[in-house]
């Protein structure tokens, strides 16, 4: 949760770093609970809908794995609020921070199979199961790409500006 390239530290006690990067993780919280909620209130009304009783097995199956998906990701982006609620004024707020941060990680991968289940159900009743199949792929790649390779090549592209008789160079932060 560090924004700042090393040297360039805040000067804040341990508990200020804590409360900024709480209030950073409910921030980054808020938008994929949006996208949770949205999924996880189309999946429900999906049992509901008329066409419901013509879906086989596989995607009665996939569809009840997706919305079971869809439900642990909600509870998992929920959890920090619940957790800090219940640790509130404790002097808990660096534990917080740390567990919230990893339930954080894994609602997203929760999330992102969630999404490839939701892509691949849709795209099977609408288009047939190879393009299903080949769309949830295509979704799982999506969001790998973006949500877990993209930080990596961002960190390893880091750059630090650095001063060479008087003019200002970049050049990548040692690793």
């Amino acid at each position: 949760m560090a924004d700042r390239p090393p040297g360039k530290a805040r000067h804040e006690t341990p508990l200020e770093r804590a409360d900024r990067n709480f209030a950073e993780l409910l921030q980054e919280l808020r938008v994929t609970q949006t996208g949770v909620q949205i999924l996880f209130a189309f999946l429900l009304t999906l049992a509901f809908a008329p066409r419901f009783s013509t879906l086989d097995t596989v995607q009665r199956v996939t569809y009840v794995t997706t919305l079971l998906l869809a439900m642990v990701a909600a509870a998992i982006f929920t959890a920090p609020a619940a957790l800090h609620r219940a640790l509130f004024q404790q002097h808990a707020k660096p534990v917080i921070v740390r567990v919230s941060s990893r339930l954080a990680k894994i609602g997203m991968w929760v999330l992102m199979l969630a999404f490839t289940g939701s892509v691949l159900l849709v795209v099977d009743v609408s288009l047939g199961r190879m393009a299903g199949v080949a769309a949830g792929a295509g979704t799982l790649l999506v969001c790998v790409g973006l949500w877990r390779i993209l930080p990596l090549v961002v960190r390893r592209g880091m750059v630090a500006p650095r001063k060479d008789r008087g003019r200002t160079h970049m050049r990548k932060r040692p690793r």
